[in-house]
């Protein structure tokens, strides 16, 4: 049954949860490489929607997933968590914080875009303005204000960040014909994944860490980017009255995030990311509002 006060409770708790992810990534990304960071994150993250499903009482719905599902939920593990974080994480390693969050929130947009091809939908006039709009942001945050000048701080990590968006959108693009059990879902696609997570991470790095303080940040990251949060926002869409009150709580996060990359991370923000953040959230904003009025 419907319960706003609940649903406003368990989302402002994910969008809370969400925001302090950026900060996590980087400090963990002082003590852990890229590789690392992704295979300790997604053994914890395992333990968590393991945990979520067993609460649930789900656990056997694992047992009935067919032979084509079960390949299906393969395939999406090799895009999330594999490719998308490893991606990620890199961009953050070698982006700001305050850089590498915005840009990678213009993944909403990104999937409006490749609904086209993979969905058949249309894009609107007011769509491509929106985008315009939102990748004009992304375009102040990674000139850090000096839009003329086509010099950034990292050009791989902004190619990266952006590129993270894409695998994203992808990821939940081809969600749409998986089995209706979300937890069940997440939980399979990081188990399949694991095995190839952990390959990469003996070929390229190391699966022990030098220092082992990076495992609690990995640890962060598993239960509460990749798990816990996950079933917060789930609650939240079950108890609103409509998903248009609970889905405009999630641009918060990136104005949060800021903040806590301020005082956690340390980093000073640059008056151009306050900008392109505006840009990035006023595009999807407009977006958001074209979508409930077709």
């Amino acid at each position: 049954m419907a319960d706003q006060k609940k649903a406003y409770a368990f989302g402002l708790l994910a969008v809370l949860l969400w925001s302090t992810v950026a900060s996590a990534f980087k400090i963990s990304l002082r003590y852990l490489d890229h590789f690392q960071l992704l295979l300790y994150s997604c053994c914890f993250s395992l333990i968590a929607l393991g945990t979520i499903l067993a609460a649930r009482g789900q656990v056997t719905t694992l047992f009935h997933y067919s032979r084509k599902e079960l390949l299906h939920t393969a395939i999406l593990g090799c895009l999330n968590p594999f490719l998308y974080y490893l991606i990620l994480f890199k961009a953050y390693d070698l982006l700001r914080a305050q850089e590498a969050q915005p840009l990678n929130y213009t993944w909403a947009f990104t999937l409006m875009l490749l609904s086209v091809p993979i969905l058949g939908q249309r894009l609107s006039i007011k769509v491509l303005i929106a985008g315009l709009i939102s990748y004009s942001g992304v375009w102040v945050i990674a000139t850090e204000g000096k839009i003329w000048t086509v010099q950034f701080t990292s050009p791989l990590g902004v190619a990266l960040a952006l590129i993270s968006t894409v695998v994203w959108a992808l990821y939940w693009l081809f969600n749409t014909r998986s089995p209706q059990n979300p937890p069940a879902n997440l939980f399979l696609n990081f188990l399949f994944a694991l095995p190839l997570i952990a390959v990469t991470c003996l070929l390229f790095s190391s699966p022990i860490p030098t220092q082992k303080i990076g495992l609690l940040g990995a640890a962060y990251v598993g239960f509460f980017e990749m798990g816990i949060t996950f079933l917060f926002w789930l609650l939240a869409l079950q108890h609103a009255e409509t998903t248009a009150k609970i889905g405009n709580l999630i641009f918060l996060s990136p104005f949060i995030s800021l903040v806590f990359i301020h005082f956690l991370v340390g980093e000073r923000i640059l008056t151009s990311t306050y900008l392109g953040l505006v840009l990035i959230v006023l595009g999807l904003i407009v977006q958001h509002d074209t979508r409930k009025t077709t």
